[in-house]
């Protein structure tokens, strides 16, 4: 129980500075670019942050057993324990966060992050996804 407590508590830590890095990823850039330009801005702050990351990570498919590449990839995956997916859309849909979930699923991860930079303030883009295996 301890050790689990112990895991929650790095894991949120870790969730805080992610989200502290994408709000000031927000207030530079605003809404209205693509993905691929919050995601290179947010590696950046997460680099300054000191926190270890991992970028368009593969995910195969395990179908009975057997691994397939089906194209797959997570956006980011931060200090091995939080993906990470990063959206630039009018709003977040249930779909996007079964994607989430799915992902985190397949990744054998407890927690995700679904952050939509198309928002005017991004705490109204921001879902955080558990995974209760």
């Amino acid at each position: 129980m301890f050790k689990e407590t112990l895991e929650q508590q790095r894991v949120n830590q870790i969730t805080e500075k992610i989200i502290g890095c994408a709000i000031s990823v927000h207030r530079v850039l605003g809404p209205g670019l693509l993905e691929s330009a919050y995601e290179e801005c947010l590696c950046y702050e997460l680099s300054q942050a000191n926190l270890k990351f991992e970028r368009q990570v593969a995910l195969p498919v395990i179908y009975k057993g057997v691994k397939l590449d089906c194209g797959y990839r997570m956006d980011i995956v931060v200090e091995s324990s939080i993906v990470v997916e990063i959206k630039a859309i009018e709003r977040i849909l249930p779909v996007h966060e079964a994607q989430l979930l799915s992902y985190l699923k397949l990744y054998n991860k407890r927690l995700g992050l679904l952050l939509n930079f198309h928002v005017s303030v991004l705490k109204n883009g921001m879902k955080r996804i558990a995974n209760n295996f």
